[in-house]
């Protein structure tokens, strides 16, 4: 059986936060916590290794374009997947290039959000054994 895959879902929306972990919490091979700011999960992620961020792109405080510059700035290996309702070309490149894996927009199916999970955690398992 193969690990768990440590999920962190980073959105202000309550309502979007809590459904995502209620149905990501379903599938067998994730664990799955949360936070309603950049902030919070950086905290989160000082306490916590994970593998999958899924993050908002729009947040009170720091937003999406700051908390993955200050989660690569940190080390954390985690692969980043952009989730945004208000995405441009401009922000997803901009955030591609600051080392976001890959982005979703919503609304999208929880089916999307668990294979882009599953391919990102593979990305880092690649990644991870080319280091070794």
């Amino acid at each position: 059986m193969s690990p768990a895959i440590q999920v962190l879902v980073v959105d202000d929306e309550d309502l979007f936060r809590n459904n995502m972990m209620k149905l990501l919490a379903l599938e067998k091979d994730l664990l799955v916590s949360s936070a309603a700011s950049g902030e919070e999960a950086l905290e989160h992620l000082r306490l916590n290794p994970c593998d999958v961020v899924l993050l908002d792109v729009r947040m009170p405080g720091l937003m999406a374009q700051g908390t993955l510059r200050r989660i690569r700035e940190m080390g954390c290996p985690a692969e980043v997947v952009i989730v945004t309702g208000h995405a441009s070309v401009d922000d997803a490149m901009e955030l591609i290039n600051l080392g976001a894996f890959d982005y979703l927009l919503k609304p999208c199916s929880i089916k999307e959000v668990v294979k882009k999970i599953h391919w990102a955690f593979e990305s880092l398992q690649k990644k991870t054994a080319l280091e070794s």
